[in-house]
């Protein structure tokens, strides 16, 4: 007892200088406290006269901005320009024309230039490859897949020209789908040239309410005689059964001059706002049930709906963006000086310049870059392989 008696009065002890101390610190500490606030108070002021003097200083000495000669941190130039989306198709087995088509337009141009290649699943890793290990792994480009399955039911079979039924050859219609960010957009065919700057062709005014601007087929007459001589229709009457009253309910005349969508440059907002895709899905669906059009026509089951869709509602493109009929016959030929003017070239038709037998082919092989895989041959390569191996044999 007297153990545990000392043990509690020792305890008391601690605990009495505890709060003696504790009593202590308490009654010093308001003391501290004012001390602490007195020197945050001075350096706040001191904070406040430098910020006063900052702004004073900024107001006498300013000096507009367009007469700094110091380096202002905004967006670069490049970031400011804008970019020109351009559509190109990379189908199996002409894989090479997209691939020239891209090397002219990037070799013409310092416009920032955006290149949105499609091209079906089993296509893409091939020309992506292609891209990356030549001389194009230095342009902007996207590369799309686009889905076959939009198009069931919506085509009918056509045994005359089955190369147009080819899936990508509708992706056309569907470019609001595949472009998403941009305003106005450039679709060209894989099969073009290009001897401009693409950026001209981008300047293209169109009217308001216009989704599209095309080149009419009757607006060069130094391309007159070149479709007189292949004997090609360049009207409505070419391309649409007139014999069906669905066509003639349209009410268009079959003298009406055509236009080729291989060259477009389009207005995505109206394309929406119109429903341009719906439209020519409609008629193509319309075309299975009726047969109100056919490749053994004007040759292009992809352009008779816009034909419909489009007409008397599209704006033009100088006709000098869309020189064509390259490719619509093995002997015609334009003048060299013409061509040479001309801005785009495009071999539409049978006769496409890898191929054999086709004209005009050096001015496409200018910008053919070869397959680093060695899949894709020209035509004419593969040819003269032959014949070397020919004649070996007999020698």
């Amino acid at each position: 007892r007297l153990d545990s008696a000392l043990f509690l009065s020792s305890r008391e002890r601690k605990e009495n200088q505890h709060n003696s101390k504790f009593t202590t610190d308490h009654r010093s500490h308001p003391t501290g406290h004012m001390a602490l606030l007195k020197k945050i108070n001075q350096i706040l002021l001191l904070l406040l006269v430098l910020t006063v003097c900052a702004i004073l200083y900024n107001k006498v000495h300013q000096v507009p901005l367009a007469l700094r000669n110091e380096t202002v941190d905004l967006e670069s130039p490049e970031e400011m320009e804008e970019e020109i989306p351009v559509v190109i198709c990379a189908a199996a087995g002409r894989m090479g024309a997209a691939v020239a088509a891209i090397s002219s337009i990037y070799s013409n141009t310092e416009a920032n230039v955006l290149f949105y290649i499609v091209g079906l699943k089993t296509t893409i890793p091939h020309i992506r490859k292609w891209i990356e290990n030549s001389k194009l792994k230095e342009i902007k480009f996207k590369v799309v897949e686009f889905n076959p399955m939009v198009l069931k039911g919506k085509i009918r079979q056509d045994a005359s020209r089955p190369e147009l039924l080819q899936p990508l050859n509708f992706v056309r219609f569907y470019l609001p789908l595949l472009i998403q960010k941009h305003e106005k957009v450039i679709y060209l065919d894989d099969d073009v040239i290009v001897q401009g700057d693409i950026q001209e062709l981008y300047d293209t005014k169109l009217a308001p309410g216009h989704a599209a601007a095309f080149s009419d087929d009757c607006d060069l007459p130094s391309t007159h005689e070149m479709v007189r001589s292949v004997g090609m229709q360049n009207t409505y009457m070419g391309f649409l059964d007139y014999r069906k009253q669905a066509i003639r309910d349209l009410g268009i005349s079959p003298s009406t001059c055509s236009f080729n969508p291989g060259v477009i440059v389009a207005n995505m907002t109206e394309w929406k706002h119109q429903r341009i895709t719906k439209q020519l899905e409609k008629w193509m669906q319309r075309n299975v049930e009726e047969n109100l059009y056919s490749s053994t026509l004007g040759g292009g089951v992809a352009t008779s709906p816009m034909l419909i869709v489009f007409h008397g509602k599209y704006s033009s493109i100088n006709p000098m963006w869309h020189i064509r009929h390259l490719g619509w016959s093995p002997d015609a030929r334009y003048s060299e000086q013409f061509l040479q003017e001309a801005k785009l070239l495009h071999w539409n038709g049978r006769y496409k310049p890898w191929d054999y037998p086709s004209v005009h082919t050096d001015l496409w092989e200018n910008w053919f870059i070869p397959d680093p895989s060695g899949k894709f041959k020209l035509t004419r390569e593969r040819l003269k392989y032959t014949v070397q191996i020919i004649l070996t044999k007999n020698i």
